[in-house]
């Protein structure tokens, strides 16, 4: 898994603090794939991960409209190259625990792949009308948390 993952970093995302670049990993992966394996299976027995793995430059992305206006960045942090690798592999595992043991509900369409705000709006609206054309009232709050402010 590490070596395939290694071999299909994206060369065009940016480094994290300690300078290494996507690409450098990428084109040594069969020279990395043992050692970082190994390192990974220590934090993934200790539940540690050194305290350099977790620094990261955070840089301002513009998302739209004036760039005058702080309220339209937001924070992007870069982390490194082969803790991004790590969590790709603990979301791996996360992902194939929660599919098999059917953890989240089928109503569920946040961060879900091959889900979105439309599946989510088409669900709703099939249960709405389904319960309308019972004769059954219907009282609904949708919140918009999409600049994170509350």
């Amino acid at each position: 898994m590490v070596s395939n993952l290694l071999h299909h970093l994206n060369t065009h995302k940016s480094m994290g603090p300690d300078g290494i670049h996507p690409r450098v990993l990428g084109e040594m992966a069969e020279g990395f794939t043992k050692p970082l394996s190994i390192v990974y299976q220590q934090f993934w027995l200790t539940g540690e991960v050194p305290v350099d793995w977790k620094l990261a430059n955070v840089m301002p992305i513009h998302k739209k409209n004036w760039k005058e206006d702080s309220g339209n960045y937001r924070p992007v942090s870069l982390t490194l190259v082969p803790g991004k690798v790590m969590e790709q592999i603990i979301l791996s595992s996360i992902t194939w625990h929660v599919q098999d043991n059917q953890v989240i509900r089928p109503s569920q369409h946040g961060f879900m792949k091959g889900r979105s705000c439309l599946t989510n709006l088409m669900s709703f609206y099939e249960k709405v009308t389904c319960l309308v054309d019972e004769g059954k009232a219907v009282h609904v709050v949708y919140l918009d948390f999409s600049k994170g402010r509350f």
